[in-house]
């Protein structure tokens, strides 16, 4: 079965953020602020990409949506980042509306006449190297729930929320249902939604689930530059340091390396 990952890379879309603006020139420089962007790159390379690069089962389509507005330089860069990375393709589109977009690359990409599945990936987010593994191993064994259904979520809500910076990691253990991240949506063939179509903490009120919360399969990436913490009254999580047992799991389980995380982020 196809499985598709969708990340939007600092896309100015209409709509699709928890803060807005005033137009899209405010939005776009917000975007690519030097601070915002620097900040998204150095978790895209240190947090999110490892984990995925590393996949135990490798076939998979990973696509970065980007605006077309992307200036070159941030463009180059996240050019070489994806070099060697075979599943992933950089997707450039002018602005428009999120969930409509989202939608276009994600079923431009599929194979509409046969099943797929979906999962969405923030740019700061990890997935453990057996997630694509794993995803297909739930759907192969929820088949006739997925026959039955258009459109089936698959939600692995055990993980971690986790800090990078220049001493290393800081992250505790989470169990959110439906948290965005290590989530998927299996579609059966001809159906035209997609995962982007629905907000991710309401996907089981229009489809049934299958929950999965045996193992650590996600790192919810924080930082200050999270879309949800640009609301007013929100409050700071304090996350403890991991020690060599903690960073020798996170090499294990989801391939971040916490002594490139020190280099990359004491060098900028």
């Amino acid at each position: 079965m196809q499985v598709i990952g969708l990340c939007r890379f600092s896309y100015p879309a209409e709509g699709g953020f928890q803060v807005e603006h005033g137009g899209l020139k405010e939005r776009q420089d917000y975007l690519y602020s030097p601070a915002r962007i620097e900040e998204r790159f150095r978790q895209f390379e240190t947090i999110c990409l490892p984990g995925l690069k590393a996949q135990t089962d490798p076939d998979f389509l990973f696509l970065v949506l980007v605006g077309e507005s992307l200036p070159a330089p941030y463009a180059e860069r996240l050019t070489r980042l994806l070099e060697g990375f075979a599943q992933a393709r950089i997707v450039a589109r002018p602005p428009g509306p999120h969930r409509k977009v989202c939608q276009d690359v994600i079923n431009r990409a599929r194979d509409l006449d046969q099943p797929c599945l979906q999962f969405r990936h923030d740019d700061d987010d990890a997935v453990a190297v057996t997630f694509v593994e794993r995803l297909r191993g739930a759907a192969q064994s929820c088949k006739g729930l997925l026959e039955n259904n258009g459109l089936v979520a698959i939600d692995f809500n055990r993980g971690y929320i986790a800090r990078p910076d220049a001493q290393g990691l800081a992250a505790e253990p989470n169990l959110t249902p439906f948290y965005g991240v290590a989530l998927a949506v299996a579609a059966q063939a001809g159906v035209r939604q997609t995962i982007m179509n629905f907000g991710h903490n309401r996907l089981n009120q229009f489809m049934p689930t299958i929950s999965q919360t045996d193992s650590p399969m996600y790192v919810r990436g924080h930082n200050d530059h999270n879309d949800s913490r640009q609301k007013k009254h929100v409050k700071p999580i304090e996350l403890p340091r991991l020690n060599a047992a903690g960073e020798a799991k996170f090499r294990r389980i989801f391939a971040i390396d916490a002594d490139h995380v020190r280099q990359v982020y004491s060098n900028t």
